[in-house]
């Protein structure tokens, strides 16, 4: 018996390789962008350096601290491009979905909630994330993956006291104790 050949392999390999390309092309092209955001403290002094990279499926998310308290900290992606003149300039945690706070919430999360820092007794701390549900690249639609390049920008924030991950922010991981800009607000 004879192999047939299949009825639709010209058809396959003549639209496969383009399908491929399109499929790739969007991820691909924001691929690499990196950007490496000044934390400053509340009081004016460099708390480090948060490093944002944009990898195929997400945001790679590297932060190397110092100056900070001992302890844990909450650490969130603000909703503004802005730390000054004051950190509440940042505004709320980006909330695109209108979510609870908390990642123990029954409402939640915040798009820009992160799992808590901790900062070693000499004022340092390195953390790595990984949030798929991100993207540097700007985008007109407010959908998944969300964009941290929108009209209003994004900052990071490092708090005063550990986030419990329920849903009061203000509660849990209270003053802001350093920020960066990530996005400027346009």
């Amino acid at each position: 018996m004879t192999a047939q050949p299949r009825k639709y392999g010209n058809l396959a390999r003549r639209y496969a390789v383009p399908f491929a390309a399109a499929l790739l092309a969007t991820p691909i092209a924001a691929q690499n962008q990196r950007i490496e955001v000044p934390v400053m403290t509340d009081t004016g002094e460099s708390a480090g350096t948060v490093t944002f990279e944009q990898v195929l499926h997400g945001v790679a998310i590297s932060a190397r601290l110092e100056n900070l308290t001992e302890g844990a900290h909450g650490f969130h992606i603000h909703e503004t491009g802005a730390c000054s003149p004051d950190f509440g300039a940042a505004g709320g945690h980006y909330d695109t979905l209108g979510a609870n706070h908390g990642f123990d919430s029954s409402g939640g999360y915040h798009v820009g909630d992160l799992p808590n820092i901790y900062v070693a007794s000499d004022g340092t701390a390195r953390a790595d994330f990984f949030a798929p549900h991100l993207s540097l690249a700007p985008k007109a639609e407010n959908d998944y993956p969300f964009t941290l390049s929108d009209a209003d920008g994004s900052a990071v924030m490092v708090h005063a006291q550990i986030d419990d991950y329920k849903a009061d922010p203000a509660g849990s991981s209270g003053s802001r104790a350093a920020c960066g800009v990530i996005v400027p607000a346009g």
